[in-house]
């Protein structure tokens, strides 16, 4: 017997690719930035493709969007042996303000 999971969300997502800039330190307490695509956004997350740097649950990063930036914790890693590295669920902390506008397709 199979079980499925239904994911109801509290906000809406946009199915946009947005370039963005990660920065924090990794699973080593390296300081890094990178670019990566974020996807599946919202104002309150996102899903981030294209890490390189060991990243952990829990860790906080700054993701930034044309000149605006935010702090967000990383919700959960997977990694991944195609091009997207790996990927990771982030959540904005509350006092941040989201550094992009949520328009487009929207869905639940």
């Amino acid at each position: 017997m199979a079980e499925f999971m239904v994911e109801h969300r509290q906000e809406q997502r946009a199915r946009r690719d947005l370039a963005v800039q990660v920065s924090g330190r990794d699973a080593n307490g390296d300081a890094f930035s990178e670019s990566v695509n974020a996807s599946n956004i919202s104002k309150g997350g996102a899903l981030l493709s294209g890490l390189s740097r060991g990243v952990r649950s829990g860790d906080l990063v700054w993701v930034e969007y044309q000149s605006r930036k935010a702090r967000y914790r990383i919700v959960w890693v997977r990694d991944s042996d195609s091009d997207l590295k790996s990927q990771a669920a982030v959540q904005r902390l509350e006092k941040e303000e989201c550094p992009w506008s949520i328009s487009g397709t929207l869905s639940r």
